[in-house]
């Protein structure tokens, strides 16, 4: 029998008025699980929960904290096959990364307890004698915590992990496409014992429980990941209530070839970064821009490569590349082949939804390459699937012109064995993060990670050591043992004969 989950709130699974929709597999289209559309009310119910627990929560000593979090990472490490294999099966990534998604939310509860005796402050002089000046992190109040379908386990795991080490409860609400992941997620912090409505999960469609978090009055902060209409629609909401919000909104990631490229290490990072998650991540390479005097070698290769990679159940250890995760993201991924087709774009390798066996009971697509002007749509926006566009460029000037010329900021990478065009890319790329010889994806947890322009605001990253920036806010104290009323800037001229 296929499995019914509830709502959990306030430590407990719980029924819900709500509708019921199922999750399901996208290579085999085998219904997995079912889950309640959470209703206005259940949001309520989990806030308030969510609200009720943040006096204890935050008065537990960080580094108890901490404990919880590393109990639930060794949880999650004693379950990561089982989670893992959940992953594969609901979202559609082949089998080492469902095990590499689970293992990310593994490695940030570690490294984010560990944050429990590392929240520091500042200690700073006075201007004044006898009269001490620090500041100290607070967490902010309950958060809404809004994720993505691409990484179900491990997304959860760098919003959630921060969040509750920073001693903020959370109202967390996954994608209905990956709710099972989600579930299982809470249940392995369920079993690590954080204290009833620290941890509250809702299901449900982005109007009634998405919107309910965020507009929520207790909510105080929101951390989302997803599109960028949707991220728009978040911080304008959100700023109404003039509260934080973490936005991570997409890229059209770039990998630069320089004519002394490695090119077999590049073709590697390439087939990685494209094809990896059948090219479903923020951080996927969808553009690769080549130096002009290596362009044929390199889509000759290129090509050869992306045709022999193995398409199929994503459960199959020897498979390549999976399914991508729903009818809706299959439509939009051949609505954009179409697209370049019909701008003119070459095609060289791939372009059709796979038929045929076992192929037509999941949403196949074949990996894709297209030569691509830098104008065009191709070159220029999202695509979410495993699509990328090669461009040619006389040099490293116009090659990082072409990389810039997007409206995102995430992630981007340059192939070269000459540290000048190494350096230069480090400071020329406009984007969050960038590698040197290595693709747009493979980002570590004791980083931060976020982007820039349309990817989101500068100002709050996930992950690494501004990971606490979301969920917390700066006190500054003065502590005076002077025994008198000392005045700052009207005493201090005083003392230094003003």
């Amino acid at each position: 029998m296929v499995q019914e989950y509830g709502l959990f709130i306030n430590g407990k699974w719980q029924k819900s008025e709500g509708k019921r929709f199922e999750t399901r597999n996208p290579a085999t289209g085998e219904v997995l699980a079912t889950f309640p559309m959470a209703t206005a009310a259940e949001v309520n119910r989990a806030v308030k929960a969510a609200k009720d627990a943040f006096e204890s929560w935050r008065q537990t000593p960080a580094p108890r904290r901490g404990e919880i979090l590393l109990e639930a990472a060794h949880i999650l490490r004693r379950r990561k096959e089982e989670l893992g294999r959940i992953v594969t099966s609901e979202m559609g990534k082949v089998i080492a990364e469902g095990r590499g998604d689970v293992q990310e939310a593994i490695d940030f509860y570690t490294y984010a307890a560990g944050e429990g005796r590392r929240m520091f402050g500042e200690t700073v002089p006075s201007e004044l004698p006898n009269k001490m000046c620090m500041t100290v992190r607070l967490p902010v109040g309950p958060v809404g915590l809004i994720t993505p379908w691409n990484f179900p386990v491990a997304i959860p795991g760098w919003k959630s992990g921060a969040a509750l080490i920073a001693g903020c409860p959370i109202v967390f609400k996954p994608s209905s496409l990956t709710p099972w992941c989600a579930a299982s997620f809470v249940e392995c912090l369920d079993e690590a014992g954080f204290p009833p409505g620290v941890v509250n999960m809702l299901t449900g469609s982005g109007s009634v429980v998405g919107d309910g978090i965020v507009a929520h009055p207790d909510i105080r902060a929101v951390s989302f990941t997803g599109g960028v209409d949707t991220g728009r629609h978040v911080y304008e909401s959100a700023a109404k209530k003039m509260i934080k919000v973490g936005l991570e909104l997409g890229g059209k990631n770039a990998i630069i070839a320089m004519d002394d490229a490695n090119v077999e290490l590049l073709m590697d990072g390439v087939m990685f970064g494209a094809f990896g998650t059948a090219g479903q991540r923020c951080t996927a390479t969808s553009r690769l821009i080549v130096h002009e005097k290596v362009y044929d070698q390199v889509v000759d290769e290129l090509v050869g490569r992306a045709e022999k990679l193995r398409i199929g159940n994503p459960i199959d250890e020897k498979t390549d590349m999976g399914p991508v995760a729903s009818p809706d993201q299959e439509k939009k991924v051949l609505e954009y082949i179409e697209i370049g087709k019909k701008e003119g774009d070459r095609l060289l390798t791939g372009g059709k939804k796979l038929t045929g066996g076992a192929y037509d009971k999941g949403f196949f697509i074949q990996p894709t390459v297209f030569a691509v002007d830098r104008k065009k749509r191709l070159a220029q926006e999202e695509i979410f699937g495993p699509v990328l566009s090669v461009l040619k460029a006389k040099d490293y000037e116009d090659a990082a012109a072409i990389a810039n010329s997007v409206v995102y900021g995430l992630s981007s990478s340059i192939y070269t064995n000459d540290l000048r065009w190494a350096f230069r890319a480090m400071q020329d790329l406009e984007a969050g993060i960038t590698y040197v010889n290595a693709p747009t994806i493979g980002a570590e947890v004791q980083l931060p990670f976020g982007g820039t322009k349309e990817t989101g605001p500068t100002d709050t990253r996930e992950a690494g050591t501004t990971a606490l920036e979301e969920f917390t806010y700066w006190k500054t104290v003065y502590v005076d043992y002077s025994g008198r009323l000392q005045r700052a800037q009207i005493d201090t001229a005083k003392l230094v004969g003003g």
